[in-house]
Parts: C-alpha cells; structure tokens; sequence
C-alpha cells in the first residue's frame, strides 16, 4: 500500500543553468511533486511529498527523476521532513 512521505533532497548543478530552464526539466521529468528552491548559485533543492511503498522508494525515485531532468545534478543532501 503506497502513502506520502516528505523529505527534502539537495542537489549541486551546473551554474550555467537558468532558473526557468531547470524548473521546466524537473516538471517534465516527474518533479510536479516538489517545492523548488534555487537560492544559491549552482545549488538545488527540492522539498517532495511523494507517494510510494517506502521512504526508501520515494527518494530513489525523486533522485532518479531529477538526474534525468538534469544528468550533471549530484546529490549532496536529503533527508526527511
């Protein structure tokens, strides 16, 4: 039985891209789920709730989401809310 779980998961980027060019490849890749934040330079985070089987399963598939929006982002944080 799948159920929500929340957790933020930060991410360094490139720093050559733009803020609405990053918001349009997280929501076309899965990320309509998340609250964006792109406060600092080369850095990303994104607050989810996401529905899953498991936490464990929530966050492997929001990473997996976001490396596919953008393939040079590197997990640098994430835990529960």
């Amino acid at each position: 039985m799948n159920r929500d779980y929340g957790f933020t998961l930060k991410f360094s980027v490139p720093p050559d891209l733009a803020k609405d060019q990053i918001e349009s490849a997280l929501f076309r890749s899965g990320c309509d789920d998340a609250i964006i934040g792109l406060g600092q330079k080369s850095r990303l985070a994104l607050n989810f709730t996401r529905e899953a089987s498991s936490a464990e399963q929530a966050m492997l598939s929001a990473i997996q989401d976001v490396q596919r929006a953008i393939p040079a982002a590197c997990v640098v944080d994430g835990g529960p809310d």
